[in-house]
């Protein structure tokens, strides 16, 4: 029996293709119906509780007590006792350092301009 090669289509092997493939689909609908009965009878672990964070959490605190923390600016009583100025508060509670006086900078400004002025004349700058 020497079974020679035709024009049209071969049924027989589609027949078989079509069967194999009907097995499967049968085979895995058994399997996902039984994977199925044994996920509700097999009894999942409770959760833990997110202990872990909370300890975590605790240590960090902890940790966040014992660091140092930064000095803050200490302001010194002035010389002058019959002039007191109020400094501006932080919403910290900090106070800011003093500015100096309007007289004093235009001094140092005076000072600075003689000192250019100088070097111009050596012609430096």
């Amino acid at each position: 029996d020497v079974k020679l090669g035709g024009l049209g289509p071969d049924y027989e092997a589609v027949k078989e293709k079509k069967q194999k493939l009907k097995l499967q689909k049968e085979y895995s609908r058994q399997i996902k119906e039984y994977n199925m009965k044994n996920i509700t009878s097999v009894q999942r672990l409770p959760t833990k509780p997110q202990v872990t964070s909370s300890v975590s959490r605790q240590k960090a605190l902890e940790y966040a007590k014992k660091i140092p923390r930064p000095k803050t600016f200490m302001t010194r009583p002035s010389d002058k006792e019959g002039k007191e100025e109020v400094l501006p508060q932080a919403s910290d509670g900090s106070s800011f350092p003093q500015i100096p006086s309007l007289e004093t900078l235009r001094s140092r400004h005076e000072k600075e301009k003689e000192v250019v002025a100088a070097f111009q004349a050596l012609h430096i700058l």
